[in-house]
């Protein structure tokens, strides 16, 4: 396993850099698409405008979601439990009583939930010795069963005005769910580039016991990090029972797969130490342009799915053959380098 500080730094801003531009380009090939088989609507520039904000709307909520995922790949860990812990955050901040506290009553309960949970899963994993796989899969069966419990399987509805404008304010002409997403993004960034805990992220993910022999604690800082895609997924949570105005224990359905694919479609390698924040958010953008390209032609969802599991396959195939590449550019550097 190769990872981040194990690359020249020119060499992983160029791997980068490449990866991301070939994203755009797929995202440029999605279009042109778009404007072969629906000429009549890129016609209208209006309809593009109000298309490329849907895109977007759409892409804010798993994009919010896939962050915190992102993090914790790169950390080494995998969570399966965010679409659950969203559906349980949503049942649980559009509960009557919740309600009763207002918009600030209903975003806390959300936030709350999303980093109690996370902070099981950290248990769990870090200090349990439990294998992620099954801790966050043992989470999502319990999360959506606790959720269907609360809501007595049925769907509540957000009669909260604030909560629901959310979803149809504008800040400058742009959604504020879009904000949101760029606000997570940012954040990430930051967190991941600029902070000593986005090092140790790679650091722990790259190599556990050479962290460990460095003097960072890998146990908490495992738990934090699924406290992190906790916090990420009580945000999520707000956003998408703002679109729907209501929640239920089956919201969020296959959301750990489609954040999972993203991250690694971005460049987050799957057995940690190595990924980006703004690869995954290209990541998470590509999925989005394909739903909406299957929406505007008509075509069955059960097509859509096959594209996204070829695009996934593809993209680990692909992670394989770089890295393999790379590690043996490396273990010749080494050689060459030797007295």
């Amino acid at each position: 396993m190769i990872a981040e500080t194990a690359l020249p730094k020119a060499q992983k801003y160029d791997d980068n850099l490449l990866r991301n531009l070939g994203l755009v380009g797929v995202l440029v090939i999605l279009v042109i698409i778009g404007i072969v088989t629906r000429p009549e609507l890129y016609s209208d520039p209006a309809w593009v405008r109000n298309n490329v904000l849907i895109i977007l709307q759409q892409a804010s909520g798993i994009g919010v979601v896939t962050v915190g995922m992102t993090f914790v790949i790169i950390g080494g860990g995998i969570d399966l439990s965010v679409g659950a812990i969203i559906a349980l955050a949503g049942v649980w901040a559009t509960t009557l009583a919740t309600q009763s506290y207002g918009a600030a009553g209903m975003i806390f309960t959300a936030l709350v939930v999303g980093v109690a949970v996370g902070l099981v899963n950290g248990v769990l994993i870090a200090y349990g010795k439990l294998v992620p796989f099954i801790a966050t899969l043992a989470m999502l069966v319990s999360a959506r069963g606790l959720a269907a419990q609360i809501s007595g399987k049925q769907t509540q509805v957000s009669a909260n005005e604030t909560i629901n404008s959310i979803a149809t304010t504008k800040l400058l002409g742009i959604p504020l769910l879009v904000w949101i997403l760029a606000l997570v993004v940012a954040a990430g960034w930051v967190l991941l580039n600029r902070t000593t805990f986005g090092r140790r992220t790679v650091a722990v993910g790259g190599n556990p016991e050479a962290a460990r022999l460095a003097g960072i604690n890998v146990k908490r800082h495992s738990l934090l990090l699924y406290v992190l895609s906790g916090l990420c997924c009580g945000i999520g949570a707000i956003m998408l029972t703002s679109q729907a105005t209501s929640a239920q224990a089956a919201m969020a359905n296959l959301y750990e797969l489609d954040a999972i694919a993203a991250a690694i479609i971005g460049g987050t390698l799957l057995s940690g130490g190595r990924g980006t924040i703004i690869g995954a958010l290209f990541g998470v953008l590509v999925f989005s342009t394909i739903t909406n390209l299957f929406a505007i032609n008509n075509l069955a969802t059960e097509v859509q799915n096959m594209v996204k599991g070829g695009i996934i396959v593809a993209a680990v195939l692909l992670q394989q053959f770089r890295y393999r590449s790379l590690t043996n550019l490396l273990r010749r550097r080494n050689v060459s380098d030797k007295p």
